[in-house]
């Protein structure tokens, strides 16, 4: 795609209000590939004003008339399904294989799921002498990562346009062409004018200004904790509603009975899908002390496949991050049984896929998400152990467990401390709630409880 030099406010490309860019590199070969504008606070005005107009008129659209609109998006993103993976796999250095099936895939059953819930979701409920009505919050101010450019974008923007809010769209500055390429789709489509806006910037100042602004209703940020506390802060002090999907350090358990060398390949799999870059991720492998060495014997085989296979890491400085981390381990006594903090290749911003043996639950590598592809295998005595060194991070997203049956590993996910776990390798359902518990955020993503983010209740009484 060619990139836009404007910003997508009131159902059209507008210039923006100032003339500093932001460019845009290829992580794998460090080559800028294209510059977009840098929003300002009065580009981000602009768009919440035409949201805030747009909103009376959306909100009062029937629900199916919603629904068909984002059907018809769903529609659009499968025409251009390889124009996607193509601008995904530039900006972001994905492989193209993944970029085609998730980045691109992954999107496509989410804005399919809300079609259809916004077509047979109630709106109300007698509850008693009362009704009980679900109104759309408002203007929502969507400010996404570069981790799964579209995909955030999708699971924030469709439930918000189908509930019948309006949308103010800051993407993240590493991936602003998907995003872009989303506000084409919306504009073919032909969704009225100002319901969904987007203005490209860095986060500290378009971000933080969208953030900010007192016409936005509610704030929905996927990102780091630090960030999401400051978003909170602000929203708080304004008394608005903030929905946050934040940082993980996800366990993946793998309970003595079960197959132990499954577990292993498609826990090692989990960690390098995405260059590692998956706020889900499982980063923790919790093995028991009898199978800890055939453990990791697995882990550092399967890692080592991988090589050439990942991508690269989103930019220079996640680069340096995730290194960094990687050194950090190795000070702390950590064994590398793959890879290391040298890097695979003189150009690319490449991570060589790495495992660690000999972690305790209290060294950094075991505590602070690193966000790159680097896998801690922990041993443990039992079951007791195991769930404390689970639930003994911050954190509290995602997580695994792996056992014989089914029902021993759903007793042993009902005691962590997290918003979802896959039990046995269960698969990605978009239509179940994602989020987290600590400090892995606030609110759910996807599915009915992902809309309900974007509705007030409100009770009459007769």
């Amino acid at each position: 795609m060619t990139a836009h030099d404007g910003m997508y406010i009131g159902g059209a490309w507008r210039p923006a209000a100032g003339t500093d860019t932001i460019a845009v590199v290829n992580p794998v070969d460090e080559q800028v590939i294209a510059q977009v504008p840098a929003g300002t606070a009065e580009d981000i005005d602009a768009a919440v004003r035409a949201a805030r107009a747009a909103f009376p008129g959306w909100a009062a659209t029937p629900p199916a008339e919603r629904a068909a609109l984002i059907a018809a998006l769903r529609d659009q993103l499968v025409a251009r399904k390889d124009e996607i993976a193509r601008t995904v796999t530039a900006e972001l250095g994905s492989p193209e294989q993944f970029a085609q099936f998730v980045h691109a895939g992954v999107p496509i059953a989410v804005a399919g799921s809300y079609a259809e819930l916004a077509a047979s979701f109630t709106f109300e409920e007698r509850i008693g002498n009362s009704r009980v009505l679900l109104e759309p919050v408002g203007v929502v101010g969507a400010i996404t990562p570069w981790n799964y450019p579209l995909h955030q974008v999708v699971a924030k923007v469709a439930p918000a346009l189908a509930a019948g809010c309006t949308v103010v769209l800051k993407p993240a500055e590493d991936t602003p062409l998907v995003a872009q390429l989303f506000a084409e789709a919306v504009h073919e489509v032909g969704f009225p004018a100002g319901v969904f806006n987007l203005v490209t910037g860095l986060g500290p100042v378009a971000g933080q200004a969208l953030a900010e602004h007192e016409g936005v209703d509610l704030v929905s940020f996927t990102g780091s904790t630090a960030v999401g506390q400051q978003i909170g802060a602000t929203a708080g002090a304004a008394i608005k509603p903030v929905a946050l999907e934040l940082g993980g350090k996800s366990a993946n358990v793998i309970l003595p009975s079960a197959d132990l060398a499954k577990a292993v390949n498609v826990g090692v799999a989990n960690v390098m899908n995405n260059s590692g870059q998956t706020c889900s991720a499982w980063t923790r492998m919790l093995v028991h002390a009898d199978q800890y060495d055939d453990a990791v014997q697995l882990a550092s085989a399967a890692a080592a496949k991988y090589g050439d296979r990942i991508g690269p890491v989103v930019n220079a400085k996640q680069q340096a991050r995730v290194r960094g981390y990687i050194e950090k381990g190795i000070a702390e006594g950590a064994k590398i049984v793959a890879g290391g903090p040298e890097s695979p290749r003189e150009k690319g911003y490449f991570i060589t896929p790495t495992v660690f043996a000999e972690v305790t639950p209290d060294m950094t590598i075991a505590q602070e998400e690193i966000f790159g592809p680097v896998l801690s295998i922990i041993k443990y005595a039992d079951e007791d152990e195991a769930l404390a060194i689970a639930n003994g991070t911050v954190y509290g997203l995602a997580g695994a467990v792996w056992a014989g049956t089914e029902e021993e590993a759903v007793a042993f996910a009902r005691r962590m401390d997290t918003g979802q776990v896959d039990i046995n390798g269960g698969s990605f359902n978009p239509l179940a709630p994602f989020g987290g518990y600590k400090k892995s955020g606030v609110g759910r993503e996807l599915g009915a409880h992902g809309f309900a983010e974007y509705l007030h209740t409100k009770s009459l009484q007769f």
